[in-house]
């Protein structure tokens, strides 16, 4: 549910990074927030817990130029992983636009990710979301860890355990070093803008030619 500011001719897309817990989301967010320049980026803001490093970031606007004379940011957003974190986790993902679902490599760690990605269908379903009908992709983060030893799971098994059925684009991953965190975000971007520009802004388009929406109504709106 982009929000449209009519009077900035802005639109806000908002990303979500779900997973597990300490995946490598918060890592992420970091690694793309520290290496963007100032002034392309937003305030960053965070929450402490004791079970989760961070609870989630609000927000990181991207710009990413004009589609239909409308500048194009992005809000990057990531959720607390751990169980008891149900009901924060279900309400980041109000409004949505786009997902990055981080999956931990750790061998370990594969049932918690399944689990994860239960949880975050059964979270859309609440808000009438199909994950098949959202931008969607994959990234598969600790891919270094293999070089010292630690058991992985290879590519083949987290696309049978994950993307198998959804076939969205997938990245390799490692958060911690910065390879693949940018190429997940372009490919999540690029897809969430076309996801805004065909839903969004086409019927807002549409609307205008019609004779618009009400003075109150062109100042900010939020379409669904």
């Amino acid at each position: 549910m982009a929000l449209i500011d009519l009077s900035n001719r802005e639109v806000h897309c908002k990303i979500v990074y779900y997973g597990p817990g300490r995946c490598g989301k918060t890592t992420n967010l970091m690694y793309i927030y520290n290496a963007m320049n100032s002034a392309a980026r937003g305030k960053m803001l965070t929450i402490e817990t004791k079970g989760d490093r961070t609870l989630f970031f609000d927000l990181l606007p991207l710009n990413l130029g004009k589609i239909k004379g409308f500048d194009i940011k992005i809000q990057l957003y990531t959720v607390p992983g751990q169980t008891i974190y149900h009901a924060t986790r279900k309400l980041v993902l109000k409004g949505v636009d786009g997902i990055v679902f981080v999956a931990d490599s750790l061998r370990v760690r594969r049932a918690k990710n399944i689990e994860s990605l239960e949880d975050l269908k059964r979270n859309l379903k609440e808000y009438n979301l199909d994950i098949k009908s959202l931008p969607l992709v994959m990234q598969y983060n600790k891919r270094d860890l293999g070089k010292i030893g630690i058991p992985l799971l290879d590519t083949a098994e987290l696309e049978s355990d994950l993307n198998r059925e959804l076939r969205v684009p997938s990245f390799c991953a490692s958060a911690t070093k910065g390879y693949g965190v940018f190429e997940t975000l372009k490919a999540i971007s690029k897809m969430t803008v076309r996801y805004v520009a065909t839903k969004h802004l086409a019927g807002n388009q549409k609307s205008k030619k019609m004779g618009g929406p009400t003075r109150e109504r062109r100042q900010r709106q939020r379409l669904s």
